[in-house]
């Protein structure tokens, strides 16, 4: 989804993944030229030995987001991040440095075993001559999708950076918890940190409704199964059930079931219901639990089904045209597991391409 935001500026010379289904998913969409399916900790050396602008890393999530149980860098998931650290060193201390490295992960990682996961990131950013910045972003800005992702991003110490940075947090995206992290990182992280500047993004003109199927291929919820769904509501999404049923227009809502502990302590699963127009963060479907229900009301009738394979790659900010995989379960997978079109877009033209453009302060002097 990098490249679906990048590829009319950039040529892509490496694209890296374990799963083989996901693979298979670029190759369909870009070609397998550039792809080398595998672990990346298997990644021979001489891959990273050539000059290249921009490295961007998406690692696995799970081991900072709350489901990790605190495991963080130490996780085998999230842990991958070394890996991949070994590669950027072994391939700048061979004189190949990229100008750009940008890490997306959760927002958990701002704050995961106190914020020393993220300054031991951030350190080793550092340690390799770079200076370093985050970002929280909303994808909600762009898409009706509530997606928040932690971006940072990493300039070589030796590209001007005047006019690109801040002296102090000023932008909606320099977030309090990032603020907070700073206080507490280490003097390192302190010393080589930059506020980047940014323009505003431009407000989302896409409501729910508009990346709806108008035909879709999903199967409606059996009537027993939404009056399930509807009695496993606690009582402020029932509220807003109540409201859109009061509206006198159709309302589109989405839901996901989740456990939540009852007033006994006791873990009971609910069906949580947003009607503010946006999805919920998209997931990776584990058990069916993460899946995302559409649910559609208009006076007390109400319909519901699951959300399609088109839709979440809409909701991702990817065109009609991407090709996605054929089975339900593995085109969310590859959705949830995405990072937002968009919001990459918004990235390349408020820093990656000013950056590029900037003569290195070597050459200035």
């Amino acid at each position: 989804m990098v490249r679906a935001a990048l590829h009319k500026r950039w040529d892509c010379v490496l694209a890296n993944d374990i799963d083989a289904m996901k693979c298979d998913v670029y190759a369909k969409n870009w070609g397998n030229d550039a792809l080398v399916h595998g672990d990346i900790a298997t990644l021979p050396d001489d891959t990273l030995r050539q000059q290249i602008d921009l490295y961007w890393a998406s690692s696995p999530c799970q081991d900072f987001s709350l489901a990790g149980k605190g495991r963080g860098l130490s996780g085998m998931r999230s842990g991958v991040f070394t890996d991949w650290a070994d590669k950027i060193t072994t391939a700048i201390k061979a004189g190949f440095a990229p100008r750009i490295i940008a890490f997306e992960n959760v927002v958990g990682l701002v704050s995961r075993n106190g914020g020393a996961d993220m300054n031991t990131i951030l350190a080793t950013f550092v340690g390799l001559g770079y200076k370093v910045g985050a970002l929280e972003i909303d994808a909600r800005r762009f898409l009706p999708q509530s997606r928040p992702r932690l971006f940072v991003i990493c300039v070589r110490n030796n590209v001007d950076l005047s006019g690109l940075t801040v002296p102090k947090p000023s932008h909606v995206f320099h977030g309090k918890r990032l603020q907070k992290f700073l206080s507490g990182a280490s003097r390192c992280v302190r010393s080589d940190w930059v506020w980047w500047k940014l323009e505003d993004a431009p407000a989302a003109d896409q409501a729910l409704d508009t990346v709806l199927e108008r035909r879709s291929s999903m199967p409606w919820f059996s009537n027993a199964d939404t009056e399930r769904l509807i009695s496993l509501m606690s009582p402020p999404s029932l509220e807003r059930l109540r409201i859109a049923r009061q509206s006198g227009r159709t309302v589109v809502g989405t839901i996901y079931k989740r456990g939540r502990p009852d007033a006994q302590g006791n873990v009971r699963q609910r069906a949580e219901l947003r009607t503010d127009g946006l999805a919920g963060c998209l997931r990776t479907p584990a058990g069916g639990a993460s899946r995302q229900i559409l649910m559609f009301i208009k006076g007390k009738q109400t319909k519901a089904r699951l959300v399609s394979s088109r839709e979440v790659a809409r909701l991702m900010g990817l065109p009609d045209s991407y090709s996605m995989p054929d089975t339900y379960n593995n085109a969310y997978r590859v959705a949830g597991d995405g990072v937002a079109v968009p919001v990459v877009g918004y990235l390349d033209e408020m820093l990656f391409a000013p950056i590029l453009q900037r003569r290195s302060l070597e050459a200035v002097a």
